[in-house]
């Protein structure tokens, strides 16, 4: 009798079996496993207010190549109760924190300019919701899926609200342990899901950012999982490209100089271009682990090697 598969067999079996499972369809890109990596450039609040400073973010992350663009939209006075707003904070819009929470709020007239720029130049959008009324507020525009801050991960009534809309989710999962993952996963379910490695520090120190944990993320949830830095610098978003992140998400800026809290952890649009690059070129070189001789290198094979 001829021997069964081996276990090498079966596990390699096993394994295209999950990489065919682990891909969750986002617009018109398919992320995943053995999938181009989805980089987002996240403007979140970082256009200041201001409808024309998001469409200059908006067409400086298509130059760099980037797949699609993330906002944030809160319900201020949902997300916020009156004693935090009525705290005094100098900004441009006023003297408290809720002048700057409100300034910093784009609303109907804003996000349906954004829809109409962004289906005009084919980029994709969708945005993180703090609240269940700005999901409710969101799904008029269509967005291709939604993204769960790590701040939300453990309000379990918004993450199933999210998931009533039937759209693949990306879940974050910065200042969380794993028992809190656990229950978020639980309540989302594993379809249509994407988890994110992230550190919330603004910006992260090197040495906190743990890149190891994305492989520890897909082993333990069997999922795809990506990548949110918030780090200074280009080089640890691509490793977290060779640990297997199939997303990387990076905020996008016009200047790391400009008035707003989340600039100094972003990304300039040169440098967005560079990200872009390195993440192709590590795909391009990340090949498929099969060795093999190419032909490229029979003739220096012939030239030096003396013994067949």
């Amino acid at each position: 009798m001829a021997d069964g598969p081996s276990h090498e067999g079966r596990n390699r079996y096993r394994k295209q079996i999950n990489d065919m499972s682990q891909k969750v369809k986002i617009g018109n890109r398919s992320v995943g496993a053995t999938e181009p990596c989805l980089v987002v450039a996240e403007i979140g609040i970082n256009h200041n207010g201001s409808l024309e400073t998001a469409r200059k973010l908006i067409a400086a992350a298509q130059f760099a190549g980037c797949d699609a663009v993330k906002f944030q939209k809160r319900t201020v006075d949902i997300v916020y109760s009156a004693e935090e707003l009525a705290k005094p904070r100098e900004n441009p819009f006023g003297p408290t924190n809720g002048d700057l929470k409100w300034g910093l709020e784009f609303k109907q007239k804003e996000y349906a300019a954004i829809d109409e720029y962004c289906r005009m130049h084919g980029m994709l959008w969708f945005a993180s919701c703090w609240d269940e009324k700005s999901v409710d507020f969101m799904e008029q525009f269509d967005p291709p899926c939604y993204k769960i801050a790590s701040a939300s991960l453990t309000d379990l009534n918004l993450l199933k609200h999210h998931r009533q809309t039937g759209r693949p989710l990306i879940l974050s999962t910065g200042m969380s342990t794993l028992e809190q993952i656990d229950k978020s996963v639980e309540t989302l379910g594993k379809d249509n899901l994407i988890l994110m490695h992230t550190t919330s520090t603004y910006p992260s120190q090197t040495e906190e950012l743990n890149l190891r944990v994305i492989s520890a993320l897909k082993e333990r949830y069997q999922v795809p999982v990506g990548y949110s830095g918030h780090e200074v610098g280009l080089a640890t978003s691509v490793a977290a490209v060779v640990l297997g992140a199939c997303m990387i998400e990076r905020h996008i800026t016009l200047d790391r100089a400009m008035w707003g809290s989340d600039q100094a952890a972003s990304v300039e649009p040169h440098g967005f271009t560079k990200l872009v690059r390195d993440i192709r070129a590590v795909e391009r070189a990340l090949g498929d682990g099969k060795k093999r001789v190419y032909e490229s290198e029979v003739p220096i094979l012939k030239k030096l090697r003396r013994v067949p």
